[in-house]
């Protein structure tokens, strides 16, 4: 990372040596200011928020991605299953977040389409207003993430929060400080169950090899280098990549 960091500020020194040199080969110098000014235009103030608000939601993203969409979950289990296999140094971690992401987009997919046709083609074409973009955008949102959440996590939060269940009619009625840390609690309970029942038959082999070695005498051999491969079989010939994928895919109602 270190590494990385010093090749980008080598090359962003470099384009700013190349162009204060060509600035001064044609007798002109460098000026940089920052200017803050009044605006008769209020759709220049109005974008000039806009923008601010955009970068704003961009660094809040991968927050964003992980509080309120099926990433939690998948890459829990994935990580669940990479320790069971025992197949922590083998696998590299980018390759697990990257598998994530893809399914989390697959899963995603039908209520991002919703939110598309609903809240942004709208937005672009001028038809609604930010406000109404933002609301239209959070009906599927929370539709999804309100299939997926505990009612008992629910009322957890609302008890904390101090709110009053039976004044709400319907799920509608449920605020967001509410649904969000719900839904993530409720994630992540639904990875750890599905990451126990992963590690059952691989747990199996790995006692089985321990007693067998220990029945021949050979106590200084570790089990993990016998139970490796025999892990890797099983998993092969189940096909466990389909069968957790799979599994993962249609957890999701």
């Amino acid at each position: 990372m270190k590494r990385r960091y010093k090749v980008l500020m080598g090359i962003i020194l470099a384009g700013a040596i190349l162009g204060l040199g060509n600035c001064f080969a044609e007798n002109t110098y460098p000026n940089v200011s920052l200017e803050v000014g009044g605006t008769q235009d209020p759709r220049a103030l109005s974008n000039s928020i806009e923008i601010i608000l955009i970068f704003t939601i961009l660094s809040l993203l991968p927050s964003i991605i992980i509080m309120t969409t099926a990433f939690t979950r998948v890459i829990i289990i994935l990580s669940f299953l990479k320790s069971a296999v025992g197949i922590q140094q083998n696998l590299p971690g980018q390759i697990v977040l990257g598998l994530s992401l893809f399914i989390t987009f697959f899963i995603m997919a039908p209520t991002g389409e919703i939110v598309y046709e609903d809240s942004i083609k709208p937005y672009m074409a001028e038809e609604v207003t930010q406000e109404e973009a933002f609301t239209k955008a959070m009906v599927p949102m929370r539709d999804f993430m309100l299939k997926q959440t505990r009612e008992k996590d629910i009322v957890l939060f609302a008890e904390m929060a101090k709110m009053d269940m039976s004044g709400m009619e319907n799920v509608g009625d449920i605020p967001n400080r509410v649904l969000l840390p719900a839904f993530m609690i409720s994630e992540l309970k639904s990875g750890f169950q599905m990451g126990f029942i992963l590690f059952i038959p691989f747990l199996i082999i790995d006692m089985v090899v321990a007693s067998t070695l220990m029945s021949m005498g050979m106590m200084m051999l570790p089990p993990v280098m016998i139970s490796l491969p025999f892990k890797l079989l099983l998993f092969i010939l189940a096909d466990g990549w389909n069968l957790v994928i799979k599994s993962i895919v249609m957890g999701f109602k």
